[in-house]
């Protein structure tokens, strides 16, 4: 008979070594809207001009677990006039077991705000949406190469900097 492997091999001792990730909630951490220039933003005749920020940050909140805040800052101005100001923090608590060590920052900072993304946009629409201005829809954001491009920034300028600086 041949030897058979399986889901029993990888328990020792009744534990589970496999990787786990699970999203245990998602929330509004923070929401501003400001309407500066209300009422008379509402009679100016050109289209707003929109600036959009963007912030990732992640911070352990127990054992195996941690929250990703994705921030966004949206900014609309018409003419000398701000139009609105939106600032947003949506996060999600996540539960990460058996993931080694290097594998996290990519899952926090990439694939985590990836999952948060579509519930912020929503919110931040429905909030400009809800102060009487047209809806924003942001594009989707490729958060994976955001932070391939951001490693190899960091890893240029270390290399770049002679031995014994930081």
């Amino acid at each position: 008979m041949s030897e058979e492997t399986g889901a029993a091999d990888t328990l020792t001792n009744g534990e589970d070594h496999l990787p786990q990730v699970a999203l245990i909630a998602q929330y509004v951490k923070d929401l501003s809207f400001e309407n500066p220039s209300a009422p008379g933003i509402y009679q100016a005749p050109e289209q707003p001009k929109i600036d959009v920020q963007f912030n990732i940050g992640s911070q352990q909140a127990g054992d195996d677990v941690y929250e990703v805040a994705l921030k966004i800052e949206i900014k609309a101005t018409q003419g000398d006039m701000t139009a609105y100001v939106v600032d947003l923090v949506y996060a999600g608590l996540f539960g990460i077991r058996n993931v080694p060590e290097e594998h996290l920052p990519p899952f926090l900072l990439a694939e985590a705000p990836r999952l948060l993304f579509p519930f912020a946009r929503r919110v931040a629409a429905d909030a400009i949406r809800d102060g009487n201005f047209p809806s924003l829809v942001l594009e989707p954001i490729d958060f994976g190469a955001l932070y391939m491009q951001q490693a190899e920034q960091q890893t240029a300028l270390a290399e770049s900097q002679p031995a014994g600086e930081a």
